[in-house]
């Protein structure tokens, strides 16, 4: 009983269960310009990632869905109508 108790505070006093629970979900609209882009880049631009190579380890790590799709691509053309999504935040790509 003891274990128990002691497990579930760690649960409500973990710093990393506090953030979480703080965290809210960014929704982007992404205004297409030409045909497509590509995931990596899409995640670059709308400031989910920082750089190309943060963008490409969320999308190897299975973190990033396409249309409710895990998506393992980096460079899956993005079209208009599609939406992207992950951890923490929804794209919707218009045209």
């Amino acid at each position: 009983m003891a274990i128990l108790l002691l497990h579930l505070l760690c649960l409500l006093f973990n710093p990393l269960t506090q953030i979480i629970k703080m965290q809210e979900i960014i929704h982007e609209k992404f205004e297409l310009t030409g045909e497509y882009i590509t995931l990596c880049n899409l995640l670059k631009v709308c400031g989910v990632a920082d750089t190309g190579g943060a963008a490409k380890l969320m999308i190897i790590d299975g973190d990033v869905e396409v249309d409710g799709q895990m998506e393992l691509r980096k460079g899956c053309k993005i079209r208009a109508g599609q939406t992207v999504s992950g951890y923490g935040f929804v794209i919707n790509v218009v045209a």
